[in-house]
């Protein structure tokens, strides 16, 4: 009797040693998926960045030829739009009006006033003033985190690691040649881009635990539209229709529209919610970088020993930034 039980004693002892080792092994591999999520999102959020950075060639080609910063905006996300119809949901509003409202916040300051400012100050202010303080978003962002956001704290690399990256921005920016030019209008209205994208950023991290990013993308591109139009009844639309038929109108629209908002905005939504609103928004200190050599690729400008020196800094502060501790 006793040699019976010690019998089933051990049976049970080694089914629980199975059903150990069998949780461990599935949470192994839930945890391996997780990191091979994680990593395809920070190299999704570097590849985003990089195409952004080649939009503002594309916009000055668009200038050159004629548009209008809002005639540029609406005609890219009517593009976007109609692009990311075909493969969104069929549910056309949100569960409760609380959160439709937030996806008009998020229309706003991720579409309208956000390309409307910048794009404003750019003829009110010297661009470079404009580039270097849009990329403060993610330092905006950083700070509106810590502010309201109660698990978030600024370790000492998460400092570092932002002042870094900026400098490097201001590096690429002004390429050693700092001449401090102020525009109270221009430079403010790129301060009120800068902050519109950092509460996108945070917005959006609350939103994608409810819906899906394709749902919010396309949110996002209706109420950009709907919202940027009573700006038309004070500067109307004078871009001739038969132009969209040159090249390099259609050209640049098309990567604008298909490329930078259509596929950018749903992979930039999706990685807002897999690797949080302010590691992502790291990523935008990368901008400069490729703006830098879009511009050298394509319009001929220079690329300095600075602005190289000035792209170290950005990667390793993003770097820094990214890996502080609390980031979410």
């Amino acid at each position: 009797m006793e040699k019976g039980t010690n019998v089933q004693k051990e049976r049970d002892l080694q089914g629980f040693t199975k059903s150990d080792s069998l949780s461990e092994e599935i949470r192994e591999r839930t945890d391996n998926k997780k990191d091979k999520n994680k990593i395809l999102a920070h190299t999704v959020a570097v590849v985003t960045v990089a195409c952004w950075g080649c939009t503002f060639v594309n916009t000055k080609y668009l200038l050159k030829d004629g548009l209008e910063p809002q005639e540029i905006f609406i005609v890219r996300f009517l593009l976007a739009y109609l692009c990311i119809w075909w493969i969104s949901p069929k549910k056309l509003f949100c569960s409760n009006w609380k959160d439709e409202l937030m996806m008009l916040v998020l229309g706003v300051t991720g579409g309208s006033l956000y390309f409307l400012s910048e794009n404003t100050a750019v003829g009110l202010t010297y661009v470079n003033n404009v580039a270097f303080i849009v990329c403060t978003a993610p330092l905006i962002t950083t700070c509106l985190a810590i502010a309201f956001i109660k698990n978030i704290k600024a370790s000492p690399r998460l400092i570092i690691g932002s002042l870094m990256a900026l400098a490097g921005v201001g590096a690429v920016i002004f390429n050693g040649h700092f001449v401090l030019h102020l525009s109270p209008k221009g430079d403010g209205l790129a301060l009120i881009a800068a902050i519109c994208w950092a509460t996108y950023s945070l917005i959006m991290k609350r939103a994608s635990k409810r819906y899906s990013s394709t749902f919010i993308t396309r949110k996002v591109f209706f109420y950009g539209i709907i919202t940027i139009l009573p700006v038309f009844l004070f500067r109307h639309w004078n871009f001739p229709l038969s132009h969209f038929k040159e090249t390099e109108v259609w050209m640049n629209i098309l990567f604008l529209g298909v490329v930078a908002s259509f596929i950018c905005f749903l992979s930039w939504n999706w990685v807002i919610g897999k690797i949080g609103a302010l590691k992502s928004s790291n990523y935008i200190y990368l901008n400069p970088i490729t703006t830098v050599m879009a511009s050298a690729l394509f319009l001929n400008e220079p690329l300095t020993p600075i602005a190289c020196l000035g792209g170290v800094l950005i990667l390793i502060g993003v770097f820094l930034a990214n890996n502080a501790k609390h980031l979410a």
